[in-house]
């Protein structure tokens, strides 16, 4: 599916936002102004600007507000990235060095900083404090769900119930985060805003199984799995599904290996013979179908509309994305 077509309701927006949201990042300091740039030329494919525009359109229309938002959202995310590689001590990110890499993890840490600051700056002064709230509850969310899951991996205790839990907060919440916010800047009514939520949410939940199914799977240069999550013994829905399903023997030898070594080769291996062996992916692309299927349910009670249509088709792309 096209990404372009789906873009193409908001396109126009979507143009108007670059220049925008690159003049939120204007700094004095020398530094600061590299940093930034850097970031910004390396964006991705600005998938929570669309979302925020596709729900202020399916909500009533795009306003001034909805730019606010967009780039509030877009400012938490690139902060929750460089704060994530300074974290897990990341060098690169999909190809390109991270900030991190580039100067030290003192820089990343400020520029960081920098970008939580400018997005509340610029709430603020254009007195967006309905955004600002969602956003905030997002900052929280992320937080609390990055250490649950520094947590669950240091006890190797996670539960598929927790599982969802933290994914929630690391991922869905920001997702839910474009929805509300875009639905909120165009003035939608309390059931058209609590439907872009849900939607946000469920569309969240879908691309964070889809995101875990990656280490699982065969890619990069070697056509190898990257298997990176079990060597940060972050337990995943492939590996729960298959640990639930697998020997009581085949899933304490696991364990032992995982707890002991996690981050050896053969304990990867291990991990991948075992969700491979006992059907670990194919739960997780029905858990993944699931919330994917709930996000369009979500859509019903909107009207008919080009927007309706786009959201919906994101949907699709997401759970058929291959990176």
């Amino acid at each position: 599916m096209d990404i372009k077509e789906i873009e193409r309701p908001v396109g126009e927006h979507l143009g108007r936002f670059e220049p925008y949201f690159r003049n939120q990042l204007q700094s004095r300091n020398t530094l600061l102004s590299l940093a930034t740039n850097y970031v910004f030329r390396r964006k991705g494919k600005r998938m929570r600007p669309l979302l925020v525009f596709l729900s202020a359109l399916a909500a009533g229309g795009v306003r001034e507000a909805t730019y606010a938002a967009a780039a509030l959202i877009e400012l938490l995310h690139n902060a929750s990235l460089v704060h994530d590689d300074v974290v897990d001590e990341t060098y690169t990110r999909r190809g390109s060095w991270s900030l991190m890499g580039l100067w030290n993890s003192k820089v990343a840490v400020l520029v960081g900083d920098f970008f939580l600051s400018r997005g509340m700056t610029l709430a603020i002064e254009g007195g967006h404090y309905d955004i600002l709230a969602i956003v905030s509850k997002a900052v929280r969310d992320l937080s609390e769900g990055e250490l649950s899951q520094m947590e669950h991996a240091r006890r190797l205790d996670l539960t598929e119930e927790a599982y969802y839990e933290v994914i929630r907060q690391k991922t869905a919440t920001l997702i839910e985060a474009c929805t509300r916010a875009g639905a909120t800047s165009a003035g939608g009514d309390e059931a058209t805003v609590r439907a872009l939520s849900d939607y946000g949410n469920h569309l969240g939940l879908a691309f964070q199984i889809r995101d875990d199914m990656f280490d699982y799977t065969p890619g990069g240069a070697f056509g190898k799995p990257a298997l990176n999550d079990v060597k940060e013994q972050k337990i995943t829905l492939p590996l729960l599904a298959a640990m639930r399903n697998a020997d009581e023997a085949d899933r304490k030898a696991l364990m032992r290996q995982i707890r002991r070594h996690p981050k050896a080769d053969a304990t990867a291996e291990a991990a991948l013979r075992l969700v491979t062996t006992y059907g670990g992916m194919d739960y997780a692309r029905q858990q993944m179908l699931r919330f994917a299927v709930m996000a369009k349910e979500d859509l019903a009670t909107l009207p008919d509309g080009e927007a309706k249509t786009a959201l919906a088709r994101l949907v699709d792309y997401n759970t058929g994305r291959e990176v």
